[in-house]
């Protein structure tokens, strides 16, 4: 991170006459005066060393080098009268007065400003080198994540069309700023800091990078976005030879959930299973640097199992023996205990190849309990199904349903009803609920009012709260 002018301010021990310039101001050079001719960019100060008489000189020369001297930060010696410290005060700059002569006060903060860019390229290279590493285990998503955590901002990839790549940070909630800017669209931006970086050049370009820290524009942050652009641009144009073999996994998958008994077991043949019984799971990480594909399609070759799952959002949704369950929950709790990032395991009852959809709902379920030190949850251990759901008849549990079905006869209620799970999932956090759902704040808060209007519940009561966990378990089960 750039130097900001108090930390160079401590360590010459001068003395700062105030001014128009922030002490937090960071700065980009130094140079002498007569070197100065325009403001060498927007978001930093330089600094100058001067005389008073050059300084002077200066102030009654052209607009543009009076203007760039106001926008600096001026290091003179001493005042050795009266006068000049009057004058300084008079011509409104930000002034720095050192004991020192202006050659060893130069030398000083010139050895200064050299260690801080150091500093800085040995992040970029570290950056860069963790990237390439992210890539290889988790492609364009993974570089997306990254490097959002490493600038301290969020991430927007766009493809040449400005349809969303991939996201990261707060990304997913300012695409539409990321776009406008991107594509020079007359749309109000709300980020002065946003940067712009190609993926790919000229007519071959593949994508857009558009990037935002809350360090404000600095050249570490270009620096490295300029590298994951690059890295972006080899994985974007290198074919991936399983997408054949992910597809026809989405299709297995999305047959199993189904639920027509003649083309599922057509199916699963097909694909060499031919179990009649099977458990569904739900794996995911809370680190996108984790391709939980890939570690889970090693683990299967590993048990020599078929691979009937499919990742959307990141959560990974697949089925498998019976038998086989105790061998993924010990490599998930194996991994656990290895890696820094845990994965989370949710595992359903095992269930008749017509009913899979049933087991998939519970292992969802049993995924949204994983967390807080537990890493694998199995359906049938859920306190809600095992002290409520199983002494109920249907009877019962139909009558619990029935809290939701204003949200049944709502023509949003799939909307609403993922709205009000997340939001009991996260513990009534508007804000993680908002970035989860991929929504602004605002707009969460407006469809819970709406929520809370068509069921008669209030989510600031915690009956009201227990009764509509309830009722979305009873729906599920």
């Amino acid at each position: 991170m750039a130097r900001d002018l108090d930390s160079i301010v401590r360590t010459l021990g001068a003395t700062l006459l105030g001014g128009p310039i922030a002490g937090t101001a960071p700065i980009d050079q130094l140079l002498p005066i007569a070197d100065l001719a325009v403001r060498s960019h927007p978001a930093f100060t330089s600094i100058v060393t001067a005389t008073v008489p050059e300084i002077q000189a200066v102030l009654g020369a052209d607009d543009q080098r009076r203007a760039a001297l106001r926008a600096a930060a001026v290091v003179v010696p001493a005042p050795h009268s009266p006068s000049e410290t009057a004058l300084l005060g008079r011509l409104g700059l930000t002034v720095l007065w050192c004991e020192d002569d202006l050659e060893r006060t130069a030398l000083r903060i010139d050895a200064i400003l050299a260690g801080d860019q150091a500093a800085e390229d040995r992040l970029v290279a570290t950056g860069t080198r963790v990237l390439t590493q992210v890539a290889r285990r988790g492609g364009v998503g993974a570089i997306v994540a990254e490097l959002a955590s490493r600038i301290d901002g969020w991430v927007v990839l766009l493809d040449d069309h400005g349809q969303t790549i991939s996201s990261a940070g707060a990304g997913a909630l300012h695409v539409q700023d990321a776009a406008a800017v991107a594509f020079n669209r007359p749309v109000r931006i709300r980020h002065t800091g946003l940067q712009v970086h190609p993926v790919g050049l000229g007519e071959d370009l593949a994508a857009h990078l558009v990037v935002a820290s809350r360090e404000g524009g600095l050249s570490r942050v270009r620096s490295l976005a300029s590298q994951a652009a690059a890295l972006l641009d080899l994985v974007l144009r290198t074919h991936d030879h399983s997408v054949a073999e992910r597809l026809g996994r989405d299709l297995m998958v999305d047959t199993l959930l189904g639920g027509d008994p003649g083309r599922i077991a057509e199916l699963l043949a097909h694909w060499g299973v031919r179990e009649v019984r099977l458990a569904a799971f739900t794996l995911s990480s809370r680190s996108k640097t984790v391709d939980v594909e890939r570690v889970a399609s090693r683990w299967f070759d590993e048990l020599g199992c078929a691979q009937i799952m499919t990742v959307r959002h990141g959560v990974l949704t697949g089925f498998l023996r019976e038998d086989r369950v105790p061998d993924l929950v010990e490599r998930v709790e194996a991994f656990a205990a290895t890696a820094a990032v845990p994965m989370r395991l949710g595992v359903g009852e095992s269930a008749s190849i017509d009913t899979l959809a049933r087991s998939a709902r519970q292992s969802a379920q049993a995924h949204q309990a994983s967390g807080g030190g537990r890493f694998v949850v199995h359906y049938r251990a859920l306190p809600t199904v095992g002290f409520v759901f199983a002494r109920l008849d249907e009877a019962a549990t139909a009558e619990l349903q029935s809290v939701l079905d204003p949200l049944l006869e709502d023509g949003a209620h799939g909307e609403l009803t993922e709205t009000l799970r997340r939001y009991l999932v996260e513990d009534g956090s508007w804000g993680i609920t908002a970035q989860a759902l991929g929504i602004h704040r605002q707009t969460l808060r407006s469809r819970m009012g709406r929520i809370e209007e068509l069921t008669g519940l209030s989510m600031a009561d915690p009956d009201d709260r227990a009764a509509a966990w309830l009722a979305l378990r009873a729906l599920e089960h």
